[in-house]
């Protein structure tokens, strides 16, 4: 288990992260959602134990990740610009992943070598940046870690390698019970893969919850009335947001879907409907309520 408390890092007179508190359990695949600048590198470089905190604390299975072997062997972080050693080929790299990780496997290595198609005599600096990508992947997936950070996962990678990672990371939480922690700035990118969300905007932390709980609550009704009521009428429901085009109305309302339709359809309506939100549109949603500019967080 991960856990953050009063988690801050400053960089000269910049708070990248701001006294941030977080659990991340074990097994589950977790998404860190922001734009650029944010903190979600910055968190899991923290997390890896490649920063030391400025204040409060960061810590994995409760031990402190900052200078400590132990823990990081159990780590595997993919930053989001692939580093390799000059002049390397992946065969090289993986003698050397071998050396510092205990649990490198390289059965697992062949294995995914199969799978993202590399030859691994062929020097790195070569290579395209989506392929940079899949050796960098290669490398992490074969220290077999409890953790696997990643940051822009699926960078680079086209729609096929996309879907691969995403069934891998899947198998490892699966079988191993693994937890990996996905950065990205798009939501649609997470929304198939994760258990969890966390949106951070300018070090700190806006919204945070199971992407089922989070969905389950908030519904879009689409309701055509002969002649629209007023707005008062719909007082008795959590109303998040409204829009109007001629006769039909569209809610965004929070409360139970059986609740809001049966109260809908007793206003004798011509059409209603209610349809899922996406997870985008949850968080969109949440944040304008909080009086959050979208736009400059999720853009």
């Amino acid at each position: 288990m991960i856990t953050a408390k009063s988690l801050t890092k400053k960089f000269d007179s910049k708070i990248a992260l701001d006294n941030i508190n977080l659990t991340i359990p074990d097994g589950c695949v977790y998404g860190l959602v922001g734009s650029n600048g944010s903190g979600k590198s910055t968190l899991l470089r923290l997390i890896s134990g490649v920063y030391m905190t400025d204040g409060g604390t960061i810590q994995v299975d409760d031990k402190n990740c900052f200078n400590n072997p132990v823990i990081k062997s159990q780590i595997a972080f993919l930053g989001d610009t692939p580093y390799f050693l000059p002049q390397s080929n992946l065969k090289e790299m993986a003698t050397l992943y071998s050396s510092m990780y205990p649990e490198f496997d390289y059965e697992t290595y062949k294995h995914l070598l199969t799978v993202f198609p590399l030859n691994p005599k062929a020097r790195l600096s070569t290579f395209s940046k989506g392929m940079q990508r899949q050796a960098a992947l290669i490398l992490a997936l074969s220290t077999n870690p409890k953790y696997l950070l990643m940051d822009e996962a699926f960078d680079g990678l086209d729609v096929v390698m996309r879907r691969v990672l995403a069934n891998i990371v899947m198998d490892g939480v699966q079988q191993r019970g693994m937890t990996a922690i996905i950065a990205s700035h798009n939501l649609r990118e997470l929304e198939n893969v994760c258990d969890s969300v966390c949106v951070i905007h300018e070090g700190k932390i806006i919204s945070n919850g199971n992407i089922e709980s989070l969905r389950g609550n908030m519904h879009k009704v689409q309701v055509a009335f002969s002649e629209v009521p007023e707005m008062s009428v719909f007082d008795s429901l959590y109303v998040m947001k409204t829009e109007r085009t001629g006769s039909l109305l569209s809610l965004v309302v929070r409360g139970e879907e059986d609740e809001i339709m049966q109260f809908i359809n007793s206003l004798n309506p011509l059409y209603a409907e209610c349809i899922e939100p996406t997870l985008e549109e949850v968080f969109v949603y949440e944040l304008e309520v909080c009086g959050y500019d979208v736009k400059n967080i999720l853009s």
